[in-house]
């Protein structure tokens, strides 16, 4: 029986040939390491008012990154950012006001300082 031809793996620059998909250094990350917390307002991401209004709405009108213009660099937005995490509140989740474009380097690593900074609260609130 005939096998499919090797490819390169789908992860951008990598040239791993594999048979479908990515090679074992750049597969996706399973997404049942997400917090339940944020698995309980996930589905905000998928709702008509995110994808259909709020988020091409903020990408029209601020195309390029709001972190790159601050350091001089006209880098294009793929990314719309809450800039103070909602958590989860539908209020602060809408609110025009609390978006911002990003690039997905900048995005995240915004979400990477979040993350850890929540992360090292929580160590200390329960480290005594």
């Amino acid at each position: 029986m005939a096998q499919k031809p090797l490819r390169p793996c789908r992860h951008p620059g990598c040239c791993v040939l594999v048979p479908g998909g990515y090679c074992a250094a750049h597969k996706p990350k399973d997404s049942t390491r997400r917090s339940e917390e944020s698995k309980s307002w996930r589905w905000m991401y998928l709702t008509p008012e995110w994808l259909n209004d709020l988020r091409p709405e903020q990408l029209l009108r601020e195309p390029f990154c709001r972190e790159c213009a601050q350091r001089g660099i006209r880098t294009r937005a793929t990314d719309v950012d809450h800039v103070e995490p909602h958590n989860g509140d539908w209020s602060k989740f809408t609110d025009r006001s609390n978006l911002q474009s990003l690039c997905h380097s900048c995005h995240s690593r915004k979400t990477m300082a979040e993350s850890r900074a929540k992360c090292e609260a929580f160590r200390r609130r329960y480290r005594s």
